[in-house]
């Protein structure tokens, strides 16, 4: 019986993973970014993570700009981004380099 759950649960997960790697295409292009006013750093070394606009299945819904400390010291945030491709947009995630 536990071995069963532990199956069923280790199987759902590999699933879900695998549904969360698709690419997910927009008909509608994106909006525009909305310009954030940003506050000072929390300290030094953060840095401003930009908002974007990201679908909720049913429309483009903000998410807020932010500061972040760096995993590492000479990291740099590449930002997310909306392309055109496969017939829509697609979101490539931001990311730490």
């Amino acid at each position: 019986m536990i071995r069963r759950t532990l199956l069923s649960l280790t199987l759902a997960a590999g699933f879900a993973f695998q549904a969360g790697a698709q690419e997910v295409v927009v008909k509608i292009a994106p909006p525009h970014a909305i310009v954030e006013r940003r506050g000072p750093a929390p300290e030094a070394g953060f840095v401003w993570i930009d908002g974007y606009h990201k679908w909720d299945g049913r429309a483009y819904v903000w998410v807020p700009g932010r500061w972040e400390r760096p995993p590492h010291p000479r990291d740099r945030w590449v930002a997310h981004k909306w392309v055109k491709r496969n017939g829509g947009w697609v979101l490539v995630e931001g990311r730490w380099k």
